[in-house]
């Protein structure tokens, strides 16, 4: 590879890191059509990759690319009627220059800089978001447009089909065109209704990430850290939402724990046994940070509650050093705000950490009416383990079955076996 394709090459893989989801948002809030704003960008990448070369890196590559991306965006509307009806509506050709989509790298000044492309990131994180579409769309869509990941990419995270994704995606587009779903930056009460649902998708996608549904994979660490990157990207474009920045405070101390979850050979690590010198100081300094400001603010949630607890953990120095006591009444809090099965469940766990393992069996025999929970395998793993700790092993093993036959990962049925292999010898 010569100097200037290896510039090319280097130029484009920052673009990717740093610039192709404000680029993408960008065009889709001035387009109104996501199909459009990434075709469009697609090719102006691939006329940046055949031009580049000879001409030379632009001195502002993504001005360069959102020039292209917008002039070819026009060219593709005048040849779509459908397209072609929008185009008065939007008032855009206006703005072009006679021969603006023949040659943009001529055409642009040196002095064009990356501050005149509009950050509408946060426009397309609502776009996304819109009530209107299901869940599993918003969260497909937020993966495919503002985290850059690829159709297949997206399928593999939710273990999907790649075909079955591309019809939710093509879904829900089609939803947005159908239904007129606005683009664009919302307005501050739109904000305020959303953005529980854009902080939802983006902890299910971390969610996935920190324990898969199935699959062999016990984690996925990259979609971990794309996860921290949205939240990350919702903080700065978002700076006065408390819940953005307890949202972020609670994947950070999470994530700290990644390493420690696994051992060598690949088996679960519960949190009891988990070697925290291993565990990722600059997340957890980072978190607990966020966290003791976000705490203290009015518009403290269900994230920022979560990530008190998470804090709690990350302070304790062994896992006898944990404030069992301030969690449980910190999962009350959290109860009276998300009275969810799982809160319920976590808070009968805790109840045995600061009551005793009979009090705590006591809980979660009271949630087993719950059906969700009884298809849920950590409520089985969490009686099997307490069962145990009460002197009761044919009942423990009984809950271990019972938590073998719902649905979760390779490792974490691996490590049930194994519990009930040592159950039996």
């Amino acid at each position: 590879m010569d100097s200037e394709s290896a510039a090319t090459a280097r130029a484009l893989t920052v673009f990717g890191e740093e610039d192709h989801g404000r680029l993408l948002a960008a065009l889709a809030a001035r387009f109104h059509d996501l199909d459009l704003a990434e075709e469009a960008l697609q090719e102006a990448l691939l006329r940046a990759v055949e031009t580049w070369p000879d001409s030379g890196v632009p001195r502002h590559p993504a001005a360069w690319l959102m020039s292209a991306a917008k002039n070819r965006a026009i060219d593709l509307i005048r040849l779509d009627a459908t397209r072609t009806r929008n185009l008065a509506r939007l008032r855009i050709e206006d703005e072009l220059r006679p021969g603006d989509h023949q040659d943009h790298a001529t055409q642009l000044d040196e002095d064009i800089g990356t501050a005149e492309i509009p950050d509408e990131r946060l426009g397309l994180f609502f776009t996304c978001s819109h009530p209107t579409l299901k869940e599993e769309e918003q969260t497909a869509l937020i993966l495919r447009f503002l985290a850059g990941l690829s159709t297949v990419e997206v399928a593999a995270a939710f273990l999907t089909e790649t075909t079955t994704m591309q019809q939710r995606i093509v879904r829900a587009k089609k939803r947005i065109a159908v239904t007129g779903i606005p683009f664009g930056r919302p307005g501050n009460e739109q904000v305020r209704e959303r953005m529980p649902g854009v902080l939802r998708a983006v902890y299910l996608i971390f969610a996935q990430g920190f324990t898969p549904a199935a699959g062999a994979s016990r984690h996925r660490v990259d979609l971990q850290d794309e996860a921290v990157r949205l939240a990350r990207l919702l903080v700065t474009l978002a700076p006065r939402d408390t819940e953005a920045r307890g949202l972020l405070a609670l994947l950070l101390l999470t994530r700290s724990r990644a390493e420690a979850r696994t051992s060598a050979a690949g088996k679960p690590v519960p949190l009891a046994e988990q070697d925290r010198r291993v565990w990722d100081s600059r997340d957890i300094a980072e978190g607990l940070a966020l966290t003791r400001a976000a705490a203290g603010e009015d518009g403290a949630g269900i994230y920022t509650v979560q990530a008190t607890i998470a804090a709690l953990h990350a302070e304790a120095s062994a896992f006898a050093d944990t404030d069992w006591a301030q969690i449980l009444v910190l999962y009350r809090m959290l109860y009276d705000l998300d009275p969810t099965p799982v809160v319920a469940l976590n808070q009968a766990v805790v109840i045995g950490k600061v009551s005793g393992p009979e009090a705590g069996l006591a809980a979660l025999e009271a949630l087993a009416e719950d059906r969700w929970l009884l298809r849920h395998r950590p409520f089985h793993i969490a009686r099997a383990i307490t069962l145990e700790e009460c002197g009761r092993p044919g009942e423990a093993e009984e809950a271990y079955r019972a938590a073998l036959a719902c649905p979760g990962n390779d490792a974490e049925s691996e490590y049930l076996e194994s519990q009930l292999n040592d159950l039996g010898s």
